[in-house]
Order: C-alpha cells, then structure tokens, then sequence
C-alpha cells in the first residue's frame, strides 16, 4: 500500500483532522451558544468537510471498500444531522437538543477514528482488534458521560 502521508492527499487529511481535533474539543469545551463557541463549530465543520473527502481518496477505495470508509460515511451523516437543526431550527421545540447529540457524537467519532488509527500503528497487534479496542474505549466512555449529563444538558436545551 503506498504511503499516503508523504503525499497531499494525506497531508491534507492530517492536517484537516488535527483542525477538527481541536475545533472539536473547545467546541465541547467551551460555553455553548456564545460568539466563541460558533466560531470554533464552524471551524469545525469547516475542517470535517475536507477530511471526510480525503478520507475517500486513501487506503485504495477503488479496490477496497474499508472500515474506515463506512465509519466517515456515518461521521458525514452525524455532521450534516448537526447541522441540519442550526439552519432549519427545526423540530421547533427541541433543535438545539438534536443540534448537541449529533455534534457531541460526531466529535466523538474523530476521537474515535484517531485512536483507531493510532492503535493500528502498534507494530504486530491485530488491526480489527485494535480498531474495536479504541472504538470502544471512546464510545464507552463517552456514551457514559453522555448518559450522565443528558439531562442536565437537554434541561438547557428543549423548550
């Protein structure tokens, strides 16, 4: 498999990554609704788009259709269902609610696919385990503070 990273494409992928990794953690971090807060979201999403397709261009999709392909396929589908509530502001009384899951989750994502990738680069360790292991280290733990916080957070959020 030729090595992508010393290539554009995978240049651009990285550095777009790194951007969303950072956009990704303030917007979770910061106050939400606020100035800030938009910014880094835009960003954000800004960074998502170019990786998403770059993210197609690596790995040989045209002879192999991968694991990562499927996961930014659902990573481009809880994008556009975050956003999708911001520019609708639609359901009427709960977008803000939709707005936070699917940006929380699609945060999450990243984080996910970053420590599977990451994982994968242990040298004699099995791929499909390691992607699994990382997977489920930041799902577990995420879906677990999301779990203890949806209601506080939606508390904030539906009308």
């Amino acid at each position: 498999m030729e090595n992508y990273i010393s290539g554009t494409v995978g240049a651009i992928h990285l550095l777009t990554a790194v951007i969303a990794l950072i956009a990704g953690t303030a917007v979770l971090l910061l106050k939400k609704g606020t100035r800030t807060h938009k910014r880094w979201g835009y960003l954000y999403v800004i960074a998502m788009i170019p990786m998403l397709v770059t993210s197609f261009m690596l790995y040989n999709l045209f002879g192999h259709f991968g694991i990562f392909h499927f996961a930014a396929i659902v990573s481009g589908l809880t994008l556009i269902g975050g956003m999708l509530p911001i520019m609708t502001k639609r359901p009427k009384t709960n977008w803000m609610a939709y707005h936070f899951s699917f940006m929380y989750w699609s945060v999450l994502g990243l984080y996910g696919a970053f420590f599977s990738e990451l994982f994968t680069r242990i040298p004699e360790t099995p791929f499909f385990g390691m992607v699994a292991i990382a997977t489920g280290m930041v799902f577990g733990i995420g879906g677990y503070v999301f779990k203890k916080q949806k209601a506080i957070w939606f508390s904030r959020f539906v009308s």
